[in-house]
């Protein structure tokens, strides 16, 4: 698809809409100054043709008649005129017309009718009056009937009309070209800090996240929240991006750490010969070191499941009953580590929550409390709901973790102790995966821990709501 300018189609849009307003103005000026003209070119020709009646004047002869007394050549040269009395005889007429046509003869008293001339457009009107011959007579004289035709050209008011018009539209024209030259002064001066937000945006690449919106753009109401959408999008990715960045390097290092202990394994059993039992305990290292790197590419790949795969339809799954569930295959490894699982869960707490997921996350948190748990000392699970949030708390007694510690625990393979990594079999990828389930399902996870005292991890989820009531678990210790 073809880029276009916003700034062009504004401008031309604005420009459209005025000229279709100065053309509905100019329409509306013609209309009115038609009007206007014509009226008063009406009230002109009546006056005339009264004028002329008032020069029919008695003949002074035998029969009693009127004539014209020759006041009529003080009309305009161009007009039409004939005067003639009831019987149709004419009294006069101007020299560029021969008389009325036969529309002309037949409209009624007063009415305006156009006729042509001569090559020319009039306007003119037909009038009926009385003038008294011999007034002074006992019977108050002898009424005599005219009949007055009178037109004038209307060439000179169409050119009044359009003159007017033509000024109009002339003012128009030059209001649009003044307002196009402002409205895009204006609208460049008003675009310009999203060309600055945009030019800014344009710079951000992997190697550059520095993002410096312009200050103006940050008051102006229709960009704060593109601006404010802007700054999120790209902390949010450089984040992500520059954990994916460190995610690779340090798998890239447990691997090869792990690939090195493997090599130097074999190494070891090759330089000199060996009896069948070393043989033996050497390649029973070596398949210790394989399962170790086994159960870290595998939680490399949960862990990226997790991240980057879609929410699956919701389906409540019993938080109490889950926790049950992963405790009972806990119970070997507690016994052999003479450790004591105690839960409490008074009733069902319904959560929106994978099963398998929430499964994944319980069996992290307990085997990180019994990898670092002293042996006789409990550890507590507590599921509880509180309003519309279900809680689980795994609390432990071991040695704790030191508050230098604890901003990063829920990094990818971060260890605080990496020494204990050999002999505990973790990857530091455990509270990594619970983080990653927590968030993707609306949750959060939080840990407190003292040094010698023992940890506590807290995780909640939103509450699920289900139409009808549930079973209630029992305590179990």
């Amino acid at each position: 698809m073809k880029s276009y300018s916003i700034t062009r189609r504004l401008i031309a849009t604005i420009l459209l809409v005025e000229l279709l307003a100065a053309l509905s103005i100019s329409g509306a000026a013609m209309f009115y100054e038609r009007h206007v003209r014509f009226r008063s070119f009406d009230v002109m020709l009546r006056g005339r043709a009264d004028s002329l009646l008032g020069a029919v004047q008695d003949a002074d002869d035998e029969g009693d008649n009127v004539m014209l007394d020759g006041t009529e050549a003080n009309l305009p040269a161009e007009d039409i005129y004939q005067v003639q009395d009831a019987r149709g005889h004419v009294l006069g007429h101007s020299p560029n017309w021969d008389g009325p046509n036969q529309a002309l003869l037949n409209t009624r008293a007063g009415k305006l009718l156009r006729l042509s001339v001569g090559g020319k457009h009039y306007r003119a009107l037909r009038i009926e009056g009385i003038r008294v011959v011999d007034p002074g007579q006992k019977a108050g004289g002898i009424a005599r009937h005219v009949i007055i035709f009178y037109g004038s050209p209307v060439g000179r008011v169409w050119g009044e009309i359009w003159e007017a018009v033509g000024f109009y539209a002339a003012s128009s024209l030059c209001l649009l070209a003044v307002s196009g030259i402002l409205i895009f002064w204006l609208l460049n001066r008003g675009l310009a800090p999203l060309r600055q937000l945009a030019a800014e945006a344009a710079g951000v690449s992997v190697n550059s996240w520095n993002f410096v919106p312009p200050q103006r753009a940050r008051m102006i109401q229709e960009l704060a929240p593109l601006t404010n959408a802007i700054e999120t999008v790209l902390t949010g990715l450089e984040h992500a991006f520059m954990q994916q960045r460190r995610f690779v390097g340090d798998a890239a290092h447990e691997l090869k750490t792990a690939v090195a202990v493997l090599k130097s394994s074999l190494q070891l059993l090759t330089l000199k010969q060996r009896t069948a039992l070393e043989y033996e305990h050497g390649i029973e290292r070596c398949q210790l070191d394989c399962e170790r790197l086994e159960e870290t590419v595998a939680k490399m790949l949960t862990l990226a499941r997790t991240e980057t795969s879609t929410v699956s339809p919701k389906m409540a799954a019993d938080l109490a009953d889950v926790l049950r569930q992963v405790s009972q295959q806990f119970e070997s490894m507690a016994e052999l580590k003479h450790l004591k699982i105690v839960l409490l869960a008074e009733e069902p707490v319904w959560v929106d929550v994978d099963r398998e997921q929430l499964q994944l996350l319980c069996s992290n948190l307990l085997l990180n409390a019994l990898q670092h748990s002293p042996a006789g000392s409990p550890i507590r699970g507590v599921v509880q709901q509180d309003g519309t949030r279900a809680e689980l708390a795994i609390e432990d007694a071991g040695e704790g973790i030191a508050p230098e510690d604890l901003p990063h625990v829920f990094e990818r393979f971060y260890r605080g102790d990496p020494s204990r990594s050999r002999n505990t079999g973790g990857t530091g990828l455990g509270l990594a995966i619970c983080k990653a389930i927590a968030s993707r399902w609306q949750g959060t996870i939080e840990i407190a821990s003292n040094l010698g005292a023992g940890t506590k991890v807290i995780v909640r989820f939103p509450a699920a709501v289900l139409p009808s009531a549930t079973v209630k678990v029992a305590v179990r210790n």
